[in-house]
């Protein structure tokens, strides 16, 4: 069968994008098409970053035109994430510029607390911020936020339900604790959490976003790769303490995003309980768990160093009453957590966002 251009465009035209149900001719996916004697180089588009999806498209544009043009034409194809105002034909939540996923390599690190105060912190900061709790069998964001006898609200809109996020301190929540018993444990195999999982992004009405957290459970499981096949990710921060036993994990969690498979780029590392001052001894530091282990695992991998958040008694009590530590105003436990937001805020508002425009944060009353 001879290679003409008609030809190219109805074996395209076969090719369906799957997060948009469209075929890749009427999104207007193909980039370019270059027939070069019996080679057909094709450039084309889609909406999933990630390493999978591109890989699962090459391979259906060049099923599709060695079944219209002969399995003796050589076919190269190029796939690209959608770039500049073309992304907003993104499906899955269309409206969040940024979707940040906070990682760590074994639990007990403090992960959630990060992740709520990076939150809060954001958000004083003028940043609009979901924050979606992902720790399927440890839900502990409801408690943090005040809100654990809160339940998200439905609204119908075209004849579909969508999911409202609880709201509190300037960050939309949802967490599967809002839909369990918090006296009793979530035993579901990881089928149905990732399931459930999947409806906190995609049936809820999260409205214009300038940034999505996402608490993970600890490790690298089941969750994790459901996640980054279904959402598209713009990056990832890893949790860890300063001990040996903690940062091996988190090299473990680096490794994760940095699969070829997943492709999720690592925003940085943050070490949590990096020291303890005690109050009576403000100009002490005492390394408890040892001392620069996360910065140094930084360094080792080339990925950026986020801030160190030291071990401070009034966090703790912060959390376990339901108001994160930056609300204190001018407090060591708000102090803490001030170079970490401060560099997120930075990282946040340089990155390209998927529209091709930069975030401009307005800026809060409360900070300087």
């Amino acid at each position: 069968m001879p290679i003409t251009q008609e030809a190219i465009a109805a074996a395209l035209s076969r090719v369906v994008e799957p997060d948009l149900k469209k075929d890749i001719v009427e999104l207007d996916l193909v980039r370019e098409v270059v027939v070069d004697e019996n080679t057909v180089h094709v450039t084309v588009e889609v909406s999933n970053p990630a390493m999978h999806s591109r890989k699962r498209m090459e391979e259906a544009v060049s099923f599709q035109l060695k079944q219209a043009l002969g399995k003796d034409v050589n076919v190269v194809v190029n796939v690209n994430p959608l770039s500049g105002d073309r992304a907003n034909v993104r499906k899955v939540l269309p409206k969040v510029k940024h979707i940040i996923a906070v990682a760590s390599g074994k639990g007990g690190v403090g992960k959630s607390t990060i992740t709520a105060n990076l939150a809060v912190g954001l958000a004083q900061r003028g940043f609009t911020v979901g924050l979606v709790d992902a720790d399927i069998y440890g839900p502990s964001m409801p408690l943090m936020f005040d809100v654990l006898h809160e339940k998200p609200t439905v609204k119908k809109v075209e004849e579909k339900n969508w999911i409202v996020p609880v709201e509190n301190y300037g960050v939309k929540l949802l967490s599967i604790g809002f839909f369990a018993d918090p006296q009793q444990a979530i035993a579901w195999r990881g089928p149905m959490a990732s399931k459930a999982l999947e409806q906190l992004f995609k049936d809820a009405d999260w409205g214009e976003l300038d940034v999505m957290l996402v608490d993970l459970p600890p490790g690298t499981g089941d969750i994790h790769l459901s996640l980054v096949q279904a959402i598209p990710l713009t990056g990832a921060i890893i949790v860890s303490t300063p001990q040996p036993v903690a940062v091996a994990d988190a090299r473990k969690g680096v490794g994760f995003f940095q699969l070829a498979s997943v492709n999720v780029p690592v925003l940085g590392i943050v070490e949590n309980m990096a020291w303890f001052t005690p109050a009576e001894l403000p100009n002490n530091k005492y390394y408890i768990f040892g001392q620069g282990g996360a910065r140094g695992l930084a360094e080792e991998l080339k990925v950026p160093f986020l801030a160190e958040v030291p071990l401070v008694q009034s966090i703790r009590e912060a959390a376990d009453v339901g108001r994160p530590a930056v609300l204190q105003g001018d407090t060591p436990a708000a102090d803490a957590f001030r170079p970490l937001v401060e560099a997120m805020a930075r990282v946040i508002t340089t990155m390209a966002s998927p529209t091709g425009s930069h975030l401009k944060p307005v800026a809060s009353a409360s900070q300087p």
